[in-house]
């Protein structure tokens, strides 16, 4: 069989298929070389001038501003324990002024007691003396009523027995007799 004949766009069609991918064409290396060259110098010349100090910029800032926060964090550490430890030294003071406090009221209301109790106890004595001066003088008075009763029950005892009255002097003698 007869293969059919080609028109010359079909040719050049088929010719430019067959033909080897341009980066991998022999004939194009060095041209190829120089644009890759001076791509990598352009984008170097990019990246070391523009982008990469920026970055660099960055990173710094960035470190900069970690650093600041963990010197600011140390920082407020240090300010909240030293104000842990005033807390807890005006806590310890507060509590031992409460006790001395405490205390003082304690020996104050044991004092103004021990005060209250002796002037008590003197007015206490004061009555007690005063009534037992009543007591001696009312035991007195009573013992003088009691000399005349027990004359006038014994001289009405004898002149009830007897029938005869007594002399008052024969029976205060007879009293004085009994009583000692």
């Amino acid at each position: 069989m007869a293969q059919p004949t080609q028109t010359g766009t079909e040719q050049a069609s088929h010719a430019a298929h067959s033909a080897a991918f341009p980066p991998f064409d022999g004939t194009t290396f060095g041209s190829q070389l120089i644009w890759i060259a001076l791509t990598f110098g352009v984008l170097y010349l990019l990246m070391s001038r523009v982008a990469l100090p920026r970055i660099e910029g960055v990173l710094k800032n960035r470190h900069s501003k970690i650093a600041g926060d963990l010197a600011e964090a140390q920082r407020l550490r240090t300010e909240s324990e030293e104000a842990m430890q005033a807390y807890e030294k005006a806590l310890h003071d507060a509590r031992t002024n409460a006790q001395a406090i405490g205390q003082k009221t304690r020996e104050d209301s044991a004092a103004e007691f021990d005060t209250r109790r002796k002037a008590l106890e003197a007015d206490l004595n004061a009555k007690i003396a005063s009534a037992e001066e009543t007591i001696r003088t009312s035991t007195a008075a009573a013992m003088t009523s009691v000399r005349g009763i027990a004359a006038d029950a014994a001289t009405a005892i004898v002149e009830r027995l007897t029938g005869t009255t007594p002399a008052p002097s024969e029976v205060i003698a007879a009293l004085d007799r009994a009583a000692a």
